[in-house]
């Protein structure tokens, strides 16, 4: 942030503000042992196919490291948040308080004034 724009909000990395990867990030911040393929597939509600290619970028960034192996002779796969990315993630997360708080303090417009608004019942 800067003086000259202070609603640049550089913080909100393009990585982590994507839909699907904040989802699986936010899913990933309360489980320090990871989530498995199956478990964050359905707590997300992604596909297959989605899950495979956001969870390739996150790891790709370094927030997120993928174990895979066995459990009996079935694959298993686990996704965990390293400490970077954990760290980043609460940095994104503080920003995002940021934008909050700065959109709380703004004046207040009544519907009918903003555009495309629907008024009230």
């Amino acid at each position: 942030m800067t003086a000259d724009a202070p609603f640049a909000f550089d913080g909100l990395d393009r990585v982590i503000h994507e839909k699907a990867r904040l989802s699986i990030l936010t899913s990933l911040i309360s489980h320090a042992d990871g989530l498995s393929f199956n478990e964050l597939k359905s707590l997300c509600a992604l596909t297959d196919g989605n899950l495979s290619r956001h969870v390739a970028v996150l790891q790709e960034a370094g927030l997120v490291a993928v174990t895979k192996g066995f459990e009996g002779n079935r694959p298993h796969t686990t996704c965990a948040l390293t400490p970077a990315g954990r760290q980043k993630f609460m940095d994104y997360l503080n920003e995002l308080e940021r934008v909050l708080k700065n959109a709380a303090g703004a004046p207040s417009a009544s519907p009918s004034t903003v555009p495309g608004s629907l008024k009230p019942a």
